[in-house]
């Protein structure tokens, strides 16, 4: 029988002959929390002070090794022992200590494994600093050890990127210093044993040097002020690597210095909020209920929407149905997709035996007849309420009992829609973002009629479909379109003011956007916004200044961005050039409204885009359009390519503080007191001072 003493609930010691086992049990990813730290400590305390093993073997129990930091002690008060004291317990062990790896070992797991004195890792295992993604840097020792063992340049890659590296090549760059395969348990026996015997070689990773690449360090410095200019952590990464070569223990104080200084910034807050946002979103009561049984799509219109929609399925395992009414329409839609398909292969997303596997389960049709047995259908097609009431009623004769009935609608009713069928219970909004086999954002629209299983069933989609799931409710837009289409009108109005297209671009941009507004448009088709305003031409407040002068003499022109070549900028060979035909369109609509243009700094451009957007999200709030000020964030995080480390608009807006928002909001309003109002609940958060992260509390 084993001889295992439990040091803690979540470190054992089992001893076998010379070889001392110590398991990490902590479910479900052993993160490096209070217990799993002292009880590390403890252990190897414990067994240098007997003296009477030979070697430890670490390895951990369930599917992963540790994956990462304890996210329940996120923004509390530290507690000893450390995450950089434990591994310096570690490493300092008179008896050699090997740590076997699987799963994902990212972060202080990977930090663990460096303080050892050799790592395993089992097949399939995969290794990262992700730390950057949460606004922070390796904090004990991720940027002190790894580059005596791998090198200045992979280092680098990994804690910059965040990405995760396979076993191979952990073991090309010297991460590791073995793969193997079978249980960790049985494998960290059998490892130690070979230390013992001599045939695994180990030692301490303080006891290397790490090499000087100066022109790694240079190039990547370079390439950040030229990138990411306005972020902390990455730059005091580099810092960090470039302290590798001289005295560990000066090292890790630095390094650990530099992560203390991470902490404090509102990049990491934002960060911070976007992690726990993202599995926030789903965990809603609509989400939890019973589902229907998905196996079978079916995806109507195969243009760059639908094939987009029919790749993410395809690679998510699902059988689809491409549904075209022509044969030109539907070669050109399985063209796309398997252009789409043969790019997840070349980026490494998925095998070629994999693609081949998805290009068989897609069937294309030129009838809706082919409907009839599938569990979903998701129409695609043009965003006009006539064509897409007469799709749907014929769905409601052809679909079998049960089938979920989804509209890919950008703006449209989902009531009206679903109202146009026998079963306005089987009918939802699934509003994809283009290109929708990458964008991660999934609007999932109730109707007032929804299903709750229908409900639950979309957001079991989107968790297949790896996308990040957002309920919302039926309005001109839902969440991210409606906040759109009114804070859209600011860069307008700045234009038609004074500022430049350019200006407003290259304000935003430095804001954190990779793309202004009119960059935005080129891209997306700036015809979708012109057919959008004369739809809503005679629903048009009369008291509202018009925004749409420009854009709409833009559009007649024939330009409609990058898809014509010419829009706000010049698509040519090389980078887009402004278009400088704008600026006559703007003189003209100056003139005409007998406009005298005025300067405006970035800063002003900033501050008055994010407060009209603000004010509309808070609008969105309010009207339960949206379930929470969260669920707005992560619209714009994945959605509207909203800079991630600012946290969201409403997690920004509490940056700026209420008070301050509505003293912004009535100095505009003098200028424009119709457009550039204070939302009620905004003033009321004023008077109480309370703010947006108080009603994420509250849902």
């Amino acid at each position: 029988m084993a001889d295992i003493t439990q040091v803690n609930d979540q470190i054992s010691i089992e001893r076998e002959g010379d070889v001392a086992l110590v398991c990490i049990n902590f479910p479900p990813v052993n993160a490096t929390g209070i217990g799993v730290r002292q009880g590390l400590c403890d252990a190897i305390a414990q067994l240098n002070s007997e003296g009477s093993a030979k070697a430890i073997g670490i390895y951990a129990a369930g599917r992963t090794f540790v994956a990462g930091a304890d996210i329940t002690e996120f923004g509390k008060p530290p507690l000893s022992p450390s995450l950089p004291d434990t591994l310096n317990v570690i490493e300092a062990s008179d008896i050699p200590v090997i740590c076997v790896l699987h799963g994902t070992t990212l972060g202080g797991g990977l930090e663990l494994a460096l303080s050892a004195h050799a790592r395993i890792a089992l097949e399939g295992t995969r290794i990262g600093l992700p730390e950057v993604l949460l606004g922070l840097l390796p904090g004990a020792g991720g940027t002190q050890r790894l580059p005596r063992l791998a090198g200045m340049p992979f280092t680098l890659d990994i804690a910059l990127s965040g990405r995760q590296v396979g076993a191979k090549e952990a073991l090309e760059k010297g991460a590791i210093d073995r793969i193997a395969s079978g249980d960790p348990r049985e494998v960290a026996l059998a490892a130690a044993q070979e230390v013992i015997a001599g045939t695994l070689p180990t030692r301490r990773t303080r006891d290397l040097d790490a090499e000087l690449d100066q022109a790694a360090i240079d190039g990547t410095r370079a390439m950040l002020k030229k990138k990411q200019a306005h972020l902390v952590s990455p730059h005091l990464i580099v810092d960090a690597v470039e302290q590798s070569t001289g005295d560990l223990d000066a090292g890790l104080k630095f390094e650990r210095d530099s992560f203390m200084a991470c902490i404090n910034t509102p990049q990491r807050a934002g960060l911070i909020h976007a992690f726990f946002g993202e599995r926030a979103v789903s965990n809603i009561p609509e989400a939890k209920g019973p589902t229907r049984e998905i196996a079978k799509i079916g995806v109507i219109g195969g243009g760059t929407m639908g094939s987009g929609i029919a790749t993410s399925c395809l690679i998510a395992g699902y059988a689809v149905r491409l549904i075209e009414v022509a044969q030109d329409g539907l070669d050109r839609g399985m063209a796309t997709i398997t252009k789409n398909l043969e790019g997840a292969v070349s980026r490494g997303k998925m095998s070629a035996e994999a693609r081949d596997a998805a290009l068989a389960r897609l069937q294309p049709s030129l009838g809706l007849d082919e409907l009839a047995d599938v569990d979903l259908v998701i129409e695609a097609v043009f965003e006009k309420m006539e064509v897409k009431k007469d799709i749907f009623g014929k769905l409601d004769t052809i679909c079998k009992k049960g089938a979920i009935l989804a509209s890919n609608t950008s703006y449209l009713d989902v009531n009206e829609i679903a109202d146009c069928t026998s079963r306005p219970g089987d009918v939802i909004g699934l509003h994809f973002f283009s290109p929708a086999h990458v964008m991660r954002l999934l609007e999932i629209v109730q109707g007032a009629k929804t299903d709750a299983d229908v409900l639950a069933s979309g957001f079991a989609l989107a968790k297949k479909l790896k996308k990040v799931g957002v309920l919302a409710q039926v309005c001109d837009g839902f969440i991210g379109n409606r906040i759109l289409a009114h804070y859209s009108k600011t860069a307008s109005y700045l234009v038609l003011d004074g500022a430049s297209p350019q200006d407003v671009d290259n304000a935003l941009e430095g804001f954190g956007f990779a793309m202004g507004p009119h960059k935005v448009g080129d891209l997306a088709g700036l015809d979708i916004g012109w057919m959008t305003r004369k739809r809503k031409a005679d629903t048009r407040d009369p008291n509202e200044r018009y925004a749409g002068d420009v854009a709409d003499k833009i559009c007649e022109e024939g330009w409609f961005g990058r898809k014509t070549g010419r829009g706000y900028y010049v698509y040519d060979a090389g980078a887009p050039v402004p278009n400088e035909a704008i600026a006559g369109f703007i003189d003209a609509v100056r003139a005409e409204k007998g406009i005298t243009p005025k300067a405006f700094t970035n800063e002003d451009i900033v501050d008055r885009y994010m407060t009209a957007m603000i004010v509309e999200a808070t609008r969105v709030v309010e009207d339960g359009t949206a379930k929470r000020p969260v669920d707005v964030d992560m619209v714009f995080l994945f959605g509207y390519g909203f800079p991630r480390f600012r946290g969201g608009p409403l997690h920004y807006a509490d940056t700026i503080g209420a008070s301050e928002l509505v003293s912004r909001i009535e100095a505009y309003a003098k200028e424009d007191p119709n457009y550039w109002q204070v939302p009620d609940l905004l003033r009321k958060m004023a008077a109480d001072g309370t703010s947006f992260a108080d009603l994420n509390k509250e849902a």
